[in-house]
Order: structure tokens, then sequence, then C-alpha cells
């Protein structure tokens, strides 16, 4: 089987200007009609020309989402372990060279975190470390997934980038879904984003949701951190991934997420970090469209990152699953709630709490959904 970097290899070369200059509005409407879209469809569906048929593809996108989903909006919780990390990435605010208080849980207040969150009802999570081995080894995430299991049917990880036999270890401990993101698939910009540390390693970062299928995870989520490289290209190169994952590995539930980068008092993560490329509320509504249109059977995450009214108002699009009452920072739930210690990976912008999501399904017609399969 070619690996997903041999995909990308034999597509990065594209010329993006002619591609999207020859595409037509009759293109992109011929594009709406089909169940079975190719490649070339989805650069359609991208291009600037697509701005002007946004509310074509809202009407598809729709439709599309009633059809695989129903009306239905998982529901999950953030669950920061650690925030040691040995890389050095620019954008983010657990990298070495930040200066925050550094945590790592103890299993006792792990079990209070988890107590918390599962009072609320959330029966979900996805844990999260930085990315140091010598920190947080995969025999302390064991230790906190056994746990977590007593309170929670389903356990997700984002944490460094493991090995096959790793990730199978780690789904016999209970573990059933990854989460990790290229950030940027730009590999020279990776490069210059990514200047020290293990996660300088592109194709190793880029194969971990092969080795994660592999090992029988049952659900993989992948994306691209907007704002660093051109998003049309990010996007299609993350609609490529989703689509080599989902033809090569069909039991498994292929998922993306669209991070943006926010400015600092919106969502950012590190003073002084601004986006390079700038990304609009209109193109994360394309994006969401052309990626529901592109692949009917792909979950969509939106961060929290964005705010409250622009979360309610992407629902529709295609979106079906969101964190509710999340925090970003190790023990914020519980243990250190009250502490403003800017130690957060990036700032919060929709904070509302879990009841409050779960009501605000409700009214628009969608069924929050706490748990989704049952372990029988």
């Amino acid at each position: 089987m070619m690996s997903f970097y041999e995909s990308y290899s034999q597509s990065k070369g594209l010329n993006f200007e002619k591609a999207f200059s020859s595409v037509s509005t009759t293109s992109i409407f011929n594009s709406l009609k089909e169940n079975n879209l190719e490649i070339n469809q989805l650069i359609s569906l991208l291009s600037p020309q697509a701005e002007d048929c946004l509310e074509q593809m809202a009407q598809r996108a729709q439709a599309i989402s009633k059809s695989q989903f129903g009306k239905t909006i998982q529901l999950y919780a953030p669950f920061y372990l650690s925030n040691y990390c040995d890389n050095a990435c620019l954008y983010c605010g657990f990298n070495l060279n930040s200066n925050i208080q550094r945590r790592k849980l103890t299993l006792k207040e792990v079990e209070a975190e988890a107590q918390f969150i599962s009072a609320e009802g959330l029966k979900q999570v996805l844990i999260l470390t930085g990315e140091s081995r010598t920190e947080s080894p995969v025999s302390y995430i064991q230790d906190c997934v056994a746990l977590l299991k007593k309170y929670f049917t389903s356990v997700s990880i984002e944490v460094y980038p493991l090995s096959e036999q790793e990730y199978a270890q780690l789904v016999m401990q209970g573990v059933d879904g990854l989460t990790i993101y290229q950030e940027v698939y730009d590999e020279q910009l990776y490069a210059q984003m990514h200047p020290s540390g293990a996660k300088k390693d592109y194709k190793f970062r880029l194969a971990a949701p092969e080795r994660g299928a592999r090992a029988r995870l049952r659900h993989i989520s992948i994306g691209a951190l907007l704002g660093l490289g051109d998003w049309r290209k990010e996007v299609f190169f993350l609609g490529l991934h989703a689509k080599y994952l989902q033809d090569n590995f069909p039991e498994v539930e292929i998922g993306v997420g669209l991070p943006r980068i926010r400015p600092l008092g919106h969502g950012s993560a590190v003073d002084g970090f601004r986006p390079i490329s700038q990304v609009t509320d209109r193109n994360i509504v394309q994006m969401i469209l052309a990626l529901r249109i592109f692949l009917p059977r792909l979950n969509i995450t939106i961060s929290t990152r964005e705010n409250a009214e622009f979360r309610e108002n992407l629902i529709p699009l295609g979106i079906t699953r969101m964190s509710a009452g999340s925090v970003t920072n190790v023990g914020g739930y519980t243990l250190y709630k009250e502490k403003n210690e800017h130690s957060a990976q990036f700032e919060i912008q929709d904070k509302r709490s879990v009841s409050q999501i779960k009501t605000l399904l409700e009214k628009k017609g969608y069924q929050p959904v706490f748990k989704d399969w049952l372990d029988l």
C-alpha cells in the first residue's frame, strides 16, 4: 500500500494557481450534483470562484450531513494531563521556550478532574499532553487511561506520535481514538515552524494516523492549523489525507479539525506570534462545506478557539463534533481553576458550560450525543 507521504509527494507540485484559475461556475455546480467526487472537484469547491456559490454549497452540505449523521452532535471534553514539551513550535503556548508553569497531574489529580467532567454528563474525553516522552511516557498515559476508563466510555489521545506497537498497547488499555494534527502540510514551512525537537520529523508525524489505524483505533482525527500555510492548499491536502485514510482503512471513522490561529485576545496561543496566512470567517465556512461535500462520511470538529456565535452558526453546515465546558490548561477543571497563570495551550473563546451547549443544541433541533457507542 502506498503511504500517504508518497501520495502527498505526487500532488505537492501541483500548480494551484493554474488549477484554481481554470475553475468555472459550471464545474462547481456539477460537483454539487454528484455523490462520489474526484480530487479535481475538491479543488473546484475550494477555489476563489466558489466563494460566490456558498449558498448552493450550504444547501448541499446540509442535506449530506442530515443523511449521514442525522441531527446529532457528539460532545466531548479535552483533558490536559501535562504541559511539558520538548519541541519549540513557534505558534504553541506549550513550546519549551514558553515561560509558563509546567505541571503533570498525579493519578489522584487525574481522578479528581475525571470525577468533575463525568459529573457534567460527558462520557467522551480527549486526553492531551505536551510532546515530551520523558515527562509523559507511554507508561504514564497507560496508567491514566486505566483510571479514566472507570468514568468514560470513550478515551481518545492527542499526544506525541507513537509507534504502531505503542498505539496497540494503548488500544489494549482502552484507548479508542487518536487526534493528531500535521499542523501544516507544506513541508518547507513545516520545517520553519518546528526548529527543534522530535516534531521536526515531518514524515514520522504524517504517518502517525496510518500507524494508529493499523493498531485498530476506532476513530482518528487529523487537521491543519489554519493561519500557517495558504488555507486553500492546506485544506486540499487535509482532504486528500482524509480520503486516503477512508479509502485504505474503511473500518476506521475519520475526522478532521479546523483550528485557526487567532490574534492575541481572540484565541491566540503565543504572545507575539501572528498568523502568516489570513483566514476569514467566510473562508472557514467554505472549507467546511467543501470537505462535507467531498467526503460525506467525514466527522468535522470545530474548535473553541472560535467564538460562541460563530460556532453556533457553523453547526448546520456539517459539524458533527464539538467540545463543551472546555479548558486548555493542566488541571483546569477543578485543581487550578481559579489560578490565572497563562499556562493554557491556547485561549478559549467559547467558554460555555456543558449544560449551556446541551441547551443550545436542543433549541436548534439537534440531539447532543454524550455516548456514541456501546461496549458489548
